[in-house]
């Protein structure tokens, strides 16, 4: 661990929250947890690349959705930060980063649930499924349950 994890920059990243046609939003069990650690798809934005653009390439990359089957509703207007657990800092993403600062993309599902592969060439998921609103919080990882919280309110005025 850095000595001053605080003097660490936050790695920008996008997060998607997508709402299928009942109003429930997709959660994944990260497939390389072994307590339930369920999650949204998520990544970082690669250099010029729009967050939008960056959650639509995540979104392929784990649920294997292309961007036919998805509708953008709305986007976080500034970034949600989380920090890392000092267990963490210095261990994944090279120890670059403190934590991550994300834009949040709203999006609406099109497709059916067949559609949804999991099962990608890098596959981040064992298991997903769909949850309301009210129950997500609940099942996502703690430490990242206040920037959840975060994206929930603002696209409160869209979720259903």
């Amino acid at each position: 661990m850095p000595k001053d994890p605080a003097s660490l920059p936050y790695r920008p990243c996008v997060g998607v929250m997508l709402m299928n046609a009942g109003g429930e939003l997709f959660v994944g069990q990260r497939k390389d947890s072994e307590i339930p650690a369920w999650q949204m798809p998520q990544g970082g934005i690669d250099k010029g690349e729009t967050p939008e653009a960056a959650a639509l390439r995540e979104l392929w990359e784990e649920t294997g959705l292309t961007p036919d089957l998805v509708e953008v509703i709305a986007v976080t207007p500034g970034w949600l930060r989380y920090d890392l657990p000092d267990a963490l800092v210095g261990k994944v993403w090279g120890g670059r980063f403190r934590g991550q600062k994300q834009k949040w993309v709203l999006m609406r599902f099109r497709g059916s649930d067949d559609q949804v592969k999991i099962e990608t060439a890098h596959p981040e998921f064992s298991a997903w499924r769909w949850l309301s609103p009210d129950e997500v919080l609940a099942q996502i990882v703690p430490f990242k349950r206040e920037v959840y919280a975060r994206a929930l309110t603002a696209f409160r005025d869209h979720l259903r």
